[in-house]
């Protein structure tokens, strides 16, 4: 189909899964319809077991499938994600939702919808103000602390639907301390149903890997439920499930929560889009090609609306069933056209057999899913960069483990902030020298051999001069001078790190030159000069700064100056007093 150069270009922009298929290479169909296949295959376990993490029905997980993927696959950049449900993310929503909703189920699926068009309409917000940079915003130790503190929630929570009991706690500490007992009241029949669909599982993936393990191992259990009539032998299976697409319509919001709603919205929209990001980016580096930020949060914030009018729940990134798709060799976002429809005809034609899927072996699926979001080893990694890094890491797995999804999240993200602003109000600071006979400043802490030159104090301060580290800064380069082993006749502060100044650092920078100066000191500006001069031109003071600051382009020429200024004259004067 031939597109003329103006729409092509703009479809680009707006609809980028649109404008590649409408030009799409028709070589890529084997590959992509296969691909398709494949993710459907594991998106039809994994979904209906992720329904129940969330809280929901089974049918709701596919539901959320379907929709989605046809609205990611339009308006996504990835060429390789899949959306769909993501276990942190029910994780996250059913521990939002299960307070507020209180045992009553009618308002859950109410609450769970509203969830996911309030999540997709922050993301759609997120876009529209361009605001994809927060994908940066949640760290590698935060994701690293949220994903393990999600995974050994999950684990621990379908140990009861593994074996068979209910768990009493809600609490991590309190469900292990109650877990010996529990045991004791294990249903046998369930317990081995649940413990051999791990087993399945794992030797699913070395004898059949063509085949997804989630899925061999729920038919097998199904058949085995199916052939010796286990349902009616105490063991809980899925039970019927109503066929068809789902209904299109728009829930009614419960406007008495939604204020409860809003934040919990807000930040799944950052959790979800952060994660998809990072499973999006690390494919598309793989296969060349680049991703676009804003046009991810439109992409994801439409999933997420379709997912809510189709009566679903909040959806994000899934990373399995886009290694799978990236495996099969699925080349463009026809990849999730495909799986969709395939995905839909299993709700035509599948739910029959889907009701004899023991609610065991779905504990099985998502205890074997756990393990995957499971990462301990960069822990080590994080504890190598840095106390802070690591610390944040535990902080955040403890408190999504332990206090909650949500809560923990929030307070990680609250911890990080904190240590960025610590790190912004007390930046690293460097007093710099020079080795005997060179002209290149080192950090005096760095290089032993380097030493200062005398009556010269040369200080780099690493960041921008604000409000909250002007004071610090001025105080700082004063003690340094009053404590000076021999008098200070030069200051250079080196101003190339100092990338922003506000109001309150420019009156810092000026008190500093009046203190100094009272002191029979000078301070000079290394770095930065035109743009000094550039912006003192502007605001019309050129001169005064000139005729308060000596500004020089590097720390070089300030050195230089300083030896013409200060010691040649005072060798010179040394040299005829001893004449």
């Amino acid at each position: 189909m031939t597109i003329p150069a103006t729409a092509r270009g703009w479809l680009a922009r707006r609809v980028p899964g649109l404008a590649l298929l409408l030009a799409y290479p028709r070589d890529w169909w084997r590959d992509d319809w296969r691909a398709g296949l494949s993710v459907a295959a594991v998106a039809i376990p994994v979904g209906v077991a992720y329904a129940q993490l969330a809280g929901m029905s089974p049918i709701a997980g596919l539901y959320a499938s379907i929709l989605p993927m046809v609205a990611y696959a339009l308006f996504g950049s990835s060429r390789q994600l899949m959306v769909g449900p993501d276990a942190a993310t029910c994780a996250m929503v059913f521990s939002t939702l299960a307070p507020i909703a209180a045992g009553n189920a009618e308002l859950y699926v109410s609450l769970s919808v509203s969830l996911a068009l309030l999540t997709g309409t922050f993301c759609l917000l997120a876009s529209r103000f361009r605001l994809g940079f927060l994908a940066d915003f949640l760290s590698p130790p935060i994701l690293a602390g949220f994903l393990n503190g999600v995974a050994i929630s999950i684990a621990v929570g379908q140990l009861g639907k593994l074996f068979g009991f209910a768990f009493t706690a809600d609490g991590l500490i309190e469900r292990l301390l109650e877990l010996p007992l529990a045991l004791l009241q294990a249903h046998p029949l369930t317990a081995v149903i649940g413990l051999g669909t791990l087993v399945v599982q794992q030797v699913a993936r070395k004898v059949l890997p063509a085949l997804p393990s989630a899925l061999v191992a729920m038919v097998v259990a199904g058949l085995l439920v199916f052939a010796f009539r286990l349902d009616l032998r105490g063991v809980a299976v899925i039970g019927a499930l109503p066929a068809g697409l789902p209904r299109l319509h728009w829930p009614s919001l419960p406007f008495a929560q939604l204020g409860e709603l809003l934040g919990a919205a807000a930040a799944l929209a950052l959790v979800s889009f952060s994660s998809a990001m990072l499973t999006a980016r690390s494919f598309a580096a793989k296969n060349r090609y680049e991703i676009d930020a804003d046009r991810e949060f439109t992409a994801l914030g439409l999933a997420n609306i379709a997912a809510g009018l189709s009566q679903g729940f909040a959806i994000s990134g899934a990373d399995s069933r886009t290694a799978v798709n990236d495996n099969a060799g699925g080349k463009s976002q026809m990849v999730s056209l495909v799986a969709a429809a395939a995905i839909a005809l299993a709700m035509l034609l599948l739910t029959g057999p889907l009701y004899y899927v023991p609610i065991a072996a779905l504990g099985a699926v998502l205890i074997t899913a756990s393990f995957g979001l499971m990462n301990f080893a960069s822990f080590s990694y994080f504890r190598l960069l840095g106390r802070g890094e690591w610390a944040i890491a535990i902080v955040t797995l403890v408190g999504v483990a332990c206090v909650g999804v949500m809560q923990g999240m929030l307070f990680a993200v609250l911890l990080a902030t904190l240590r960025i602003l610590v790190k912004l109000a007390r930046p690293h600071e460097a007093m710099l020298g020079v080795y005997e006979g060179k002209g290149i400043f080192h950090d005096l802490n760095h290089h032993k051999g380097a030493s200062p030159i005398p009556g010269l104090l040369v200080y780099r301060f690493e960041s921008p001069l604000n409000f909250f580290n002007a004071s610090y800064f001025r105080q700082r380069v004063l003690s340094l001078v009053d404590g000076a082993a021999e008098p200070v006749r030069w200051v250079v502060i080196d101003a190339t790190p100092i990338t922003q100044v506000d109001a309150a650092g420019e009156q810092a920078m000026w008190s500093l030159q009046q203190a100094l100066q009272d002191r029979g000191v000078v301070l000079a500006l290394a770095g930065r000069k035109r743009q000094i001069e550039a912006m003192a031109e502007q605001r019309q003071m050129l001169a005064r700064v000139q005729g308060a600051f000596r500004l020089y382009s590097t720390l070089k020429q300030a050195r230089k100056a300083y030896l013409q200024e200060v010691l040649r004259p005072q060798a010179e004067t040394a040299l005829r007093g001893a004449v």
